[in-house]
């Protein structure tokens, strides 16, 4: 739990640095400037005739105008220089956690803190400032952020040569990575008091609005970025020449998509007739202005693009919701995270990370376009997608059984959008399991008094179906087991029970290691009938 009074307390000594670092800053005005957003929505040219709460004001042909610095970063001689050197905090990485997440959530945590934040973009693209002032603004200052907003790889560069407190990462840290940090002494970066996962993403295949095209599946994405179609008529679209639009590949965002589109074992190569895009809202962009264009961003980064349903190699349909994100079923999905070395953190961004991570923080995290970790809860009808595909399974008379015993159990409850995995050969929980656990058990606290909930265990395909089914059965059971003893007296009053179904109702093909870890799962239902 994050203190509050503490993070106060101990912010205070730096008052007078922070005062300095975002004073007003000196600038020449009444010279030319140019305002631009990040996402490529503003492009202002006009005479700079003053900086006033926090806001550019322009002289240009439509008369004076009024520009919020969180928004837009100013280019020209005449433009302020903010002075960045003395920031409390600085963070650093990922461009889809800075640009995407980080404003809001600053602004967030300086309302939890009972703040106000004054974000402000700098003259550096990609970087912002924010300032906290206790008492809503009436206060001393708390500390100020800088949000420096690249590239993945960047947070661990940054990590190791401790030129940052937090990195931003829109993948998980690479072992050779970990294995650097450690020898340099900043301890274990895959511990849950180093590794924190803040939300989960869903990377969008995107197409210009007109596109035809409303499908594709992953064997078509693959051939379109390695080259081997180039064409829209090859796909049944119109007779135009397929621009590619990629990203750089130190990006956290290129890393995830190449490696499931591609094969992680090398079987197809990128093209080399790709734009390269410098960040998710310039793909979008892109891809926004060109009829021919494909791309791919991180789901907050649409941004009126048409997104595309993919289809899996054994012909599952995927969309790119929130509940498919939170279960982490979709294919192009990833986990997105904060990182912090072990002997190199301050009591302020200790205090932000738990904010972070916590609660608190759900509502920012989805109002900036993200897939928070809250819990959603979805029917499991007679008539829903999931009923329809265990009816129509070809598979013999016992597993056909087992099918419609899964069938018959589950139109009487809910699924709940928590899924626990394992590692391979493990009946120990993956790293975001331990936080699920705590916000399923608030979840279940707050439930009605006749709620009942069923632990459901899963398997991938490899090895023989009824030592699946029990093996499936284990784990169920072990999960319940840490269900009851974690929530402790508070789920007192509620029914529950576990069941296994070992290898039905994948969620993925079981032909890769990343669709058998989807398939290694326990599912949590619910029903608030009573009887």
């Amino acid at each position: 739990m994050i203190n509050k009074a503490i993070f106060k307390r101990s912010s205070a000594f730096c008052a007078l640095a922070v005062a300095g670092a975002l004073t007003a800053p000196t600038a020449s005005f009444a010279a030319e400037v140019t305002l631009k957003s990040s996402d490529g929505t503003v492009n202002i040219v006009g005479e700079l005739q003053g900086f006033e709460e926090n806001s550019y004001v322009v002289k240009t042909g439509l008369g004076e105008l009024r520009i919020s610095a969180e928004r837009v970063r100013c280019e020209g001689e005449a433009c302020p220089v903010f002075e960045t050197a003395s920031a409390d905090v600085v963070i650093a990485g990922s461009d889809t956690v800075g640009l995407g997440m980080m404003p809001l959530l600053l602004e967030g945590f300086a309302g939890f803190l009972d703040a106000e934040s004054t974000v402000t973009a700098t003259s550096q693209e990609g970087e912002l400032i924010a300032e906290m002032i206790g008492d809503q603004g009436f206060g001393d200052p708390l500390g100020s952020y800088l949000v420096s907003s690249t590239a993945s790889g960047d947070a661990f560069t940054k990590l190791l040569s401790k030129d940052t407190e937090i990195g931003m990462a829109s993948r998980r840290i690479r072992p050779a990575e970990a294995r650097a940090l450690r020898d340099a002494g900043a301890g274990n970066m895959v511990s849950p008091d180093q590794e924190h996962i803040i939300a989960v993403d869903s990377l969008v295949v995107i197409t210009h609005p007109e596109n035809p095209i409303q499908t594709l599946s992953m064997e078509q994405l693959g051939a379109i970025y390695s080259g081997n179609i180039t064409n829209w008529s090859q796909l049944g679209g119109p007779d135009l020449k397929i621009s590619v639009i990629g990203r750089q590949q130190e990006s956290g965002t290129s890393a995830v998509f190449y490696s499931r589109i591609l094969g992680e074992t090398g079987e197809l190569t990128l093209s080399s007739d790709i734009t390269i895009a410098e960040n998710n809202n310039e793909a979008a962009a892109l891809v926004n202005n060109d009829p021919s264009a494909i791309g791919f961003v991180g789901y907050a980064f649409q941004r009126g693009a048409k997104a595309l349903s993919l289809v899996n190699e054994c012909g599952i349909t995927m969309r790119p919701d929130a509940f498919s994100a939170r279960t982490e079923e979709y294919a192009l999905q990833r986990r997105l995270y904060l990182y912090n070395r072990a002997d190199n953190l301050s009591e302020a961004s200790e205090d932000f990370l738990q904010y972070a991570i916590s609660e608190s923080a759900d509502g920012v995290i989805a109002k900036s376009g993200f897939i928070g970790l809250e819990i959603d809860q979805r029917p499991m009808t007679a008539d829903s997608d999931r009923a329809r595909d265990l009816a129509e399974q070809s598979v013999d008379a016992f597993e056909a059984a087992v099918a419609s015993e899964m069938l018959e159990m589950m139109v009487d409850y809910d699924r709940l959008s928590t899924t626990f995995r394992f590692r391979t050969g493990s009946s120990q929980l993956d790293e975001r399991g331990v936080k699920d656990m705590q916000r399923l058990t608030a979840y279940l606290e707050n439930a009605p008094a006749d709620t009942k909930v069923m632990v459901v265990g899963f398997t991938d395909s490899v090895g023989a179906f009824a030592s699946n089914r029990g093996l499936s059965q284990r784990r169920a059971e072990q999960v319940l087991a840490d269900l009851r003893n974690f929530g402790g007296g508070r789920l007192n009053g509620i029914e529950m029970a576990s069941a296994g179904f070992g290898e039905v109702a994948p969620s993925a093909c079981n032909v890769s290691e990343d669709g058998r870890r989807i398939n290694r799962r326990v599912e949590i239902w619910v029903t608030n009938q009573a009887g």
